[in-house]
């Protein structure tokens, strides 16, 4: 059998009407606590099913291991300020306002990333790669990167750390999209209650 280690998120605005599209078993958490369903995670193919808890009888962890996968449907409110394809195609081909992270107001608004004002202060980001990067220095396994150039932090950034939550460099660019598009959102909303 052929195992795959993965990790697949998928965005949406309500991930109750994706999920009320699609055969689904909900994946299983156990923790300290007991068992409990997965704060996302769904699986879309035949998974042993317990109906007492409405997931699946095996945990996710082992599920991996045993070559289940895992699908996390995300909810991410911000795509509910998009109101139709067209303003997100719009919204998409616009430059992003990267001069507005030296806002803190607006800064602290920003998904992903509101709370980590005084980190951006010494850094220029002005690009979506270097927002990534940025993303991945707020974890704790790249934290010790604070405080160096962004050719120091390429570096280290993406190197595998075990021992500490880190973001696999997909995880940021998609997330780095994101907030771009949130800064995007943003700024359009600045300049409707400017006109």
């Amino acid at each position: 059998m052929v195992k795959y280690s993965t990790d697949v998120d998928i965005d949406f605005a309500d991930r109750d009407d994706a999920l009320k599209l699609v055969k689904h078993t909900n994946a299983m958490q156990k923790n300290e606590q007991g068992i409990r369903k997965h704060n996302s995670g769904v699986y879309v193919t035949d998974i042993p099913y317990n109906p007492l808890t409405d997931t699946a009888s095996i945990d996710y962890q082992s599920a991996e291991q045993r070559g289940y996968f895992k699908l996390d449907f995300l909810n991410v409110n911000i795509y509910k300020l998009i109101r139709d394809q067209k303003h997100y195609d719009e919204l998409m081909a616009r430059p992003t306002p990267w001069h507005q992270l030296k806002d803190r107001t607006f800064f602290e608004q920003i998904i992903h990333i509101g709370n980590h004002y005084d980190l951006v202060c010494d850094l220029e980001i002005d690009s979506i790669p270097r927002m990534a990067m940025f993303l991945a220095l707020i974890r704790p396994a790249k934290r010790h990167l604070v405080g160096k150039t962004w050719s120091e932090i390429a570096k280290e950034v993406w190197v595998a750390n075990d021992d500490q939550y880190f973001f696999k460099k997909s995880h940021s660019v998609s997330y780095a999209m994101l907030v771009s598009l949130h800064m995007k959102i943003l700024d359009e909303s600045l300049r409707t209650q400017g006109q």
